[in-house]
């Protein structure tokens, strides 16, 4: 249970990371390129993050209900996106990003505390 938990885990990861720049990566790097290159070149990118992002569901839908599969996938994508947008973006960091944070972690514990 542990191994396939951390190799979901990790899977997930890997996939956030793909659509993050999937999704907001074109907003810096490709503004000044036309609307259907950047569709292009996200939907190649997201290719990649749903050859990981389905089997990450498969395996941890053996071990994980629904729901709880869903709350994981949020708390990565949290995990993922606020480095990304500090790091990569620009963006400042704000308060905002921990109180988001905090109501994840409610949401953790009331998906998982049966």
């Amino acid at each position: 249970m542990a191994r396939s938990f951390l190799l979901f885990s990790t899977m997930l990861l890997a996939s956030n990371i793909f659509m993050t720049f999937a999704w907001y990566g074109h907003l810096k790097g490709l503004r000044e390129k036309p609307l259907f290159i950047a569709i292009l070149i996200s939907w190649g990118i997201a290719f990649f993050e749903y050859l990981i992002q389905v089997p990450a569901n498969r395996i941890g839908f053996r071990h994980l209900d629904l729901a709880q599969l869903k709350i994981m996938q949020e708390v990565i994508t949290l995990i993922v996106f606020v480095p990304f947008s500090v790091l990569y973006m620009g963006q400042k960091f704000r308060l905002d990003f921990l109180w988001a944070g905090l109501c994840i972690l409610g949401a953790v514990y009331f998906i998982f505390r049966n």
